[in-house]
């Protein structure tokens, strides 16, 4: 094995395309990985064979909110001892479940090519799935960037906080101006009425209407439920303890709306997830 950033990738047989969705907030404390891990669930739920890659890689949760305990991690791979595959962890109802490592500071710093070369990575994935989705780091650090514009869409993450609506178009504004994201997802989460998620979402679209030519797409609220903190403290989504709950069915609708969007059949023109999987094979039909 090579440490990642210095591996030659062999090629891969022509897989069908897979939806890779990127969760964001421009600041923690929003429930951006309560998102990122219910949708997940919910789209399991679905039928839909889905992965979740913990992409905030200093300071990992998602393990620890399933009550996983893996074996091996990301700096394991980063450091060409262990591949993606061998660190993948199987959570309920066939979950898979990439998770990163927690107060690794030097995860938190890894370099270009590191990064680059992670998200290539997953192109030799042998495992046979529908959807990825990314819970990023918050805040606009390169990974945050880098793995964003790898997925086909991005999720961004608001909730009712002044500091959160401010954050949230400063991360916009940087993979908008200087990455040429154009389309983004806004979620409203532990919002008290559906008002208040229209709310929150006009004052960020006002603002991005102002400054940057930039798509906002509004998909909804989640509301505050306690339900929520109740399966976090169980370790479990709430999708999976409270299926019944408020935050649970909206959650499940996310997913089903998130399964209707189209799932692009060529690559973007930069560094993707399975990017192999979007380009067609050149070599007769066998691939």
């Amino acid at each position: 094995m090579y440490p990642l950033g210095e591996q030659a990738l062999s090629p891969v047989k022509q897989a069908r395309p897979v939806r890779v969705i990127a969760v964001n907030s421009g600041k923690g404390g929003v429930g951006k990985t309560s998102v990122a891990v219910n949708i997940a669930l919910a789209m399991i739920q679905l039928g839909r064979r889905t992965m979740l890659f913990d992409a905030d890689l200093g300071l990992a949760n998602v393990d620890v909110m399933l009550g996983l305990r893996p074996r091996y991690n990301l700096s394991q791979v980063i450091n060409g001892e262990r591949t993606l595959d061998e660190v993948i962890v199987q959570s309920i109802g066939g979950l898979q479940v990439i998770p990163a490592s927690s107060g690794m500071q030097h995860m938190a710093h890894l370099n270009t090519a590191q990064h680059a070369g992670l998200v290539r990575a997953f192109s030799e994935l042998d495992q046979k799935i529908d959807a990825l989705i990314v819970d990023t780091a918050a805040g606009i650090h390169e990974s945050v960037t880098l793995f964003s514009r790898a997925a086909q869409e991005i999720i961004v993450v608001v909730c009712n906080e002044p500091a959160s609506i401010t954050d949230a178009y400063a991360l916009i504004k940087v993979l908008s101006r200087d990455f040429g994201q154009y389309r983004f997802h806004v979620l409203a989460n532990m919002t008290q009425s559906v008002q208040e998620g229209k709310e929150l979402y006009g004052k960020l679209v006002k603002t991005t209407d102002r400054f940057l030519d930039v798509a906002l797409d509004y998909i909804g609220v989640v509301p505050f439920d306690e339900y929520v903190k109740k399966a976090i403290q169980r370790q479990k989504a709430v999708v999976d303890a409270y299926p019944r709950s408020r935050a649970a069915v909206a959650f499940k609708n996310l997913a089903q709306k998130a399964d209707n969007w189209p799932v692009p059949t060529t690559a973007a023109g930069h560094l993707e997830f399975f990017v192999e999987r979007l380009i067609e094979p050149s070599f007769g039909n066998g691939g």
